[in-house]
Parts: structure tokens; sequence; C-alpha cells
């Protein structure tokens, strides 16, 4: 990573290295894709929101077996990825040395008129396992999403990534206009990114999404989320429960309301029973009791 490139990964929050795949490389991972289009889903939640400039149907994404382990060869090309000169190289400066992918691969595959994403991140609320630091004359990302692309991203609202430069070093709220790209004073940017290309951003620090994909071929990405050594980005559900992060004895008879603080590190838990609220009366209790039904 030269001077130059550090200079605008740290500046704007995200960055764009040119012609890393070959087309014989990009066609090898698309043959290997053949095997999993048909894990390919509808997102059942809308990610657009309501948002009128970012309405359109459905994403879709894999769901499927791990593509580094679909049956031999048809792995071999992700593995290949994973650990690219090319991206070894960057996330050394970006995320510290010993960083690890955290989750992912993930395939997305956008058809034309999909919607958009609203705009997330800006490290609100604070996360400690993604927020972006400045120290000593190096640069410290906690998380870092790396982008493989296989098909032409033109940019300039036409769909696909999108994302506030600079906003990861922000010190105010993101409007609401932002949020849903409603009014967004041409905060946001919609880059230009080819066949061949990736794109790095600081995922959870830099405010980004994705614009509704209006052009008449698929959108095909592979996104590889890492992780410094010290940060944990997966869902609590997989790897943190109380039984797994401790001792499964030391938990067994806790209350619901000590469980509670007994969760390993996560980032996006997708559960309600590791949040404690205390009552007027002083009495401490999790937000959502009906949640401890659900976990027993």
């Amino acid at each position: 990573m030269d001077a130059r490139e550090r200079y605008f990964w740290d500046l704007n929050g995200h960055l764009v290295v040119r012609n890393v795949l070959d087309q014989d490389e990009i066609d090898e991972v698309n043959e290997a894709l053949k095997i999993a289009i048909e894990g390919v889903r509808e997102r059942q939640r809308s990610g657009a929101r309501g948002s009128e400039a970012l309405h359109g149907s459905s994403a879709r994404w894999y769901r499927g077996d791990n593509l580094l382990g679909l049956p031999h060869p048809h792995g071999v090309p992700f593995r290949k990825l994973l650990a690219h000169p090319q991206v070894i190289s960057r996330l050394r400066v970006m995320c510290g040395r010993g960083f690890r992918l955290d989750h992912g691969p993930q395939f997305n595959n956008a058809v034309k008129d999909t919607e958009g994403l609203t705009m997330h991140g800006a490290g609100a609320p604070h996360r400690d396992m993604v927020a972006y630091k400045h120290q000593g004359g190096e640069t410290y990302c906690g998380g870092v999403t790396v982008t493989w692309n296989l098909t032409d991203h033109p940019g300039n609202g036409t769909g696909g990534f999108a994302a506030v430069p600079g906003s990861h070093k922000s010190d105010f709220p993101m409007p609401e206009g932002v949020r849903d790209a409603t009014d967004h004073v041409g905060s946001i940017i919609n880059p230009e990114i080819r066949a061949g290309d990736v794109l790095f951003f600081a995922d959870g620090a830099q405010t980004h999404g994705t614009l509704p994909w209006k052009n008449d071929w698929d959108r095909r990405s592979i996104l590889m989320k890492y992780a410094s050594r010290t940060s944990t980005r997966q869902d609590v559900a997989r790897c943190v429960a109380p039984e797994v992060y401790w001792d499964d004895p030391i938990v067994q008879e806790m209350s619901a309301e000590e469980r509670a603080v007994m969760f390993g590190p996560c980032s996006a838990p997708g559960r309600e029973d590791m949040y404690l609220t205390v009552e007027e009366n002083g009495a401490v209790r999790l937000e959502h009791p009906e949640s401890a039904q659900r976990a027993t």
C-alpha cells in the first residue's frame, strides 16, 4: 500500500484497487458460482426501508453452504481470493498484523431494478470492533470489507456500492435524508468500479449502503468481511453464547438477568436476551423478558 493509497484510504474510508483479477480469473470465479446460483435467495426484509430513492425489487444474496467449502474444485477460486497478495498487503496497513476473516464470503447477485440499501455505519453507535483510529502515523480499522467485483459498476447513480467519503471521521449524527438517500446534499457518491477491481471499505466506521441497480446486466460481487485480531463482528448465536464463552456449569443455574452479562464479544447479536434495564423500584430485568422464554 503506497503513500497515495494510504492518503486516499484515510481521507475517504474506502479504496478501489484496479485490475486485480484478469479475465481468466473472473471467468474462473463465475464458473464456480454456477454450483451456488441455486442458493441465491431474495431478502425477506426490505433494505430500502420505505425510501423512495432506494425503492426496487428485493435484494438477492446467496444462502447456502460456505463458498469456501463448496465441493472440489468449486471452492478453490474463493480460497485464492481469501489470502490474495493484493488484499493481504493492504489489510496489514488497514487492520494491523494478525487480521482474520470474520464472516463470509457473501455473494451478491443484484438484477436490474434491485432495491438499494439504506446508508448505515458512521461509527454510530460507537463500537470498538469496527471503529477507525489514526495514531502514531498509522491507521487502524477493526472491520474492513473486501469486495471482489465480477461485473462492471458504472457508478454515477446507476447502482451498487455507495458511501459518504470522510464519514468515518464525522463528529455529527447522520441526517435522515442521508440515511434514506432522499436529501443527501451531494454527500453520497456512487463510484465507478470495473470487473476485476477490488473495493475495500471501513465497514461500520464509514457511512455506506447501495443504490438501486439500474444496469441491464447482473451485479456480481463476492464480499469477504475481515476483522482485526482482537475484534469480532459475527452473530452472537453462532459462537459466543454464555455456555460457549464460559464453562457450561458456571452459567447453568444463572437467572436470565445474570446470563445477560455473560455473553462473549459480538457486534450484531441478533437477539434480545443480553440487554438489561433497571426499573423504577431498582430491580434489574431484561429489556425484553419474552426473549428469555425463547432462549430456553
